[in-house]
């Protein structure tokens, strides 16, 4: 299953180029997944380990209407990792066309912040 989340670029998310800071994107990323994780696997804690395959594909304008797509790819004993595509809805006119792209993985801790394994219900 696929989970669609969106966010609009304002003037504050801008580079001094005028494009979309790499970092903001990089933060809304763990924030997307850590809700699809928490979502997909509740009552359990989870933290952001990695992120793999980091691709900026295109440019970002303010005023873009970006839509995340996060798909789970892989669940082991205590990590779990997510496909995150981000795709433009404004501006362009392939809306399929990927903006941007990469895979995060978390892993299950418990209260100690030991990895633990990952109950799946």
């Amino acid at each position: 299953m696929t989970m669609q989340h969106y966010k609009i670029v304002l003037p504050e998310h801008l580079n001094d180029y005028g494009f979309l800071f790499g970092g903001n994107i990089l933060k809304w990323v763990d924030e997307i997944a850590y809700i699809r994780v928490s979502l997909d696997l509740p009552g359990q804690k989870f933290v952001t380990v990695g992120l793999d395959d980091v691709t900026f594909r295109h440019q970002i304008v303010k005023g873009q209407i970006l839509c995340f797509q996060c798909e789970q790819t892989r669940i082991g004993k205590t990590s779990v990792t997510y496909q995150v595509q981000v795709f433009g809805e404004r501006y362009q006119r392939d809306q399929h066309k990927v903006l941007f792209e990469t895979h995060i993985t978390f892993v299950c801790i418990d209260d100690e912040g030991n990895k633990a394994p990952i109950q799946v219900a």
